[in-house]
């Protein structure tokens, strides 16, 4: 089977999928086909997969106590439908015991996208240039937070009110517009406190926003500043630097911009994405 699972992989690369993706789902195959002692996948039994389905909800953790969650499941489901996909697309099986069944849904927290009150409440208590600047990066200009930690100074232009992503989700490069107000207060960041950062003290010439030791800004520190700044505005303590993805996303459609736009503010490669990040409930719509 391990041919098998090379050429899977190799599939997976080729329609696009990311790299984490291509390691993921041939590693899930493989356990199904060893626990289930398959070596002939030209006809698989929809009992079969029910099976393993049944396992996984017992089987132990490999490197700590306790079962899979929910989410984990939800993986391997995931890994099996796209697998027998797979199979039935190059004409290794024509069969699929997969495509009629139902799985439970995992429950997954909540990303409903912030009311424009709850942004104003954490722009109320953003007392400092760099609270005000991550807000701008992660709210006003969507970015996720792998894109905030890669910014560097030369990717942000004041002047011309843009911002560069070098290198998005899926090594996608994209250029995010600002408004006159971003662009100020990320500048006035950058001059009043970036750069009074002793020359001795910086470790990271290119990085934008700095850690208190002069470092590169990591996704920790920028959720350990996040976090604060909610606590301080009387939030949810669920709510993440990605919640301020979802609500730009929300705020921007509900103000008028085509669904199309609002794709290539956030970088993403597919409607249906975007559909996905900006979906407000009837309470949330209420709200605003």
């Amino acid at each position: 089977m391990t041919s098998l699972l090379s050429s899977f992989t190799d599939w997976l690369y080729q329609v696009g999928y990311s790299e984490g993706t291509q390691n993921m789902l041939p590693s899930l195959i493989g356990e199904f086909l060893e626990q289930q002692q398959i070596t002939d996948v030209s006809y698989v039994e929809q009992q079969t997969v029910k099976r393993f389905y049944d396992w996984l909800q017992l089987r132990p953790l490999k490197k700590r106590s306790g079962s899979l969650s929910e989410m984990m499941i939800h993986h391997y489901v995931y890994a099996l439908r796209t697998f027998f996909g797979w199979l039935e697309i190059t004409g290794q099986s024509d069969y699929n015991p997969i495509s009629g069944m139902r799985f439970k849904r995992p429950e997954t927290n909540s990303r409903a996208p912030l009311s424009r009150q709850e942004i104003m409440q954490l722009f109320a208590v953003a007392v400092t240039h760099k609270d005000r600047a991550l807000l701008h990066l992660f709210y006003s200009c969507g970015l996720r937070r792998s894109e905030g930690e890669a910014l560097n100074i030369q990717d942000v232009r004041y002047k011309d009110r843009l911002l560069y992503v070098r290198e998005g989700k899926g090594a996608k490069r994209r250029v995010v517009p600002m408004t006159a107000a971003v662009a100020k207060d990320l500048e006035t960041y950058y001059l009043q406190e970036r750069c009074c950062y002793t020359v001795s003290r910086v470790k990271e010439e290119a990085a934008l926003v700095l850690n208190q030791v002069g470092g590169r800004m990591s996704g920790a520190g920028y959720n350990e500043l996040f976090k604060a700044l909610a606590q301080q505005a009387g939030l949810s303590p669920e709510i993440t630097l990605h919640h301020l993805r979802h609500s730009i996303a929300t705020h921007l459609l509900q103000s008028g911009m085509r669904l199309e736009y609002v794709r290539d503010f956030l970088g993403h490669s597919y409607l249906e994405s975007t559909q996905i990040y900006a979906r407000p409930d009837a309470a949330q719509l209420k709200l605003l």
